[in-house]
């Protein structure tokens, strides 16, 4: 028997997503989408798993271990009554993730699969394995650095490629259709269909400026001076949680690697003109938890620049 642990990743639900699923330290995989939901990864982390574990040995029992209720009920109780009725609910609404649970329906049939909830965050070995994978090619979607596939059964990688980047979207509802004739490719380019709901610009724009601001605190930009110097305005300046006030030429001039990375949340954003808005998020490391603003300037190679930022420490 099979034992797996399955688990997906967005960073923003919907935003850079990711999924994967382990066995052992020699036997997992993972992928994701420039944008995507938890459900997504959930989905596609069990639908890989099954693509994977068939080619191994189609008939050998296998129990997925899964953090998701929804993944589980999906597989094991409402596909077969969302298929009848069209892929619909009962309330005669579309099915969300429609070409992902196809599939799943597919990968299922014939195979001896048993589920099995297990606590997220709790320490299971299995799941926490599987979630740190799944949130580590979410980051790599963020950051635009290359996502660590794993070795897959074979030690060939997933069994499910990677999409195409300049593919379009997906909000999660799932109503791409699936072409005859693409094989693999086409398994997850059905989720890169046009969101019901476009975002609107301020949404965009607050996608954007999260994803500068959390580039400033990664390893590769506070390595490089010349490229933090791109993000950040001539006349930057910082009052810092601790009190010190840093100019843009002293802040260069000391950058080093983090020694925590911070856990982001988004707060909002405020327009404070028609090319400056305010980004506010708290950073939260172990028990030290910090209000952050900063101000964004149109500007740059990136599009914008930090003019401002501020941390006010929450005691």
């Amino acid at each position: 028997m099979i034992t797996a642990a399955a688990d997906g990743s967005s960073l923003d639900n919907p935003g850079p997503a990711g999924w994967a699923w382990y066995i052992d330290d020699d036997h997992w995989a993972a992928g994701g989408w420039p944008r995507g939901t938890n459900n997504m990864g959930e989905l596609m982390a069990v639908l890989d798993l099954l693509r994977s574990t068939a080619v191994a040995d189609a008939e050998e029992p296998l129990t997925v271990l899964c953090d998701s209720q929804y993944a589980i009920n999906c597989c094991t109780r409402w596909i077969p009554g969302w298929k009848k009725r069209g892929w619909k609910k009962r309330d005669g609404k579309p099915v969300l993730n429609r070409d992902l649970l196809e599939q799943l329906d597919e990968a299922l049939a014939g195979r001896d699969v048993t589920f099995e909830w297990v606590k997220g965050h709790a320490g299971h070995r299995m799941n926490e394995a599987a979630d740190h994978r799944a949130r580590a090619a979410a980051t790599a979607y963020r950051d635009g650095t290359p996502v660590d596939a794993g070795p897959g059964m074979t030690g060939h990688g997933p069994v499910a490629e990677e999409p195409d980047p300049g593919q379009n979207r997906d909000e999660g509802t799932g109503d791409g259709s699936r072409p005859a004739d693409q094989g693999q490719r086409s398994d997850q380019e059905g989720l890169f269909a046009l969101p019901e709901t476009p975002l609107t610009p301020d949404q965009e724009l607050l996608v954007e400026l999260t994803r500068l601001e959390r580039l400033t605190l990664s390893d590769e930009i506070r390595t490089d001076p010349a490229r933090m110097a791109e993000l950040m305005a001539p006349d930057f300046v910082e009052h810092a949680a601790s009190g010190r006030l840093w100019t843009r030429g002293r802040m260069l001039a000391s950058l080093k690697p983090l020694e925590v990375r911070p856990k982001f949340e988004v707060l909002g954003l405020m327009h404070l003109g028609p090319d400056t808005v305010l980004l506010r998020w708290r950073e939260r490391g172990g028990s030290r938890v910090v209000l952050r603003a900063s101000i964004w300037q149109r500007g740059g190679a990136h599009g914008w620049q930090m003019r401002f930022h501020q941390g006010t420490p929450v005691r």
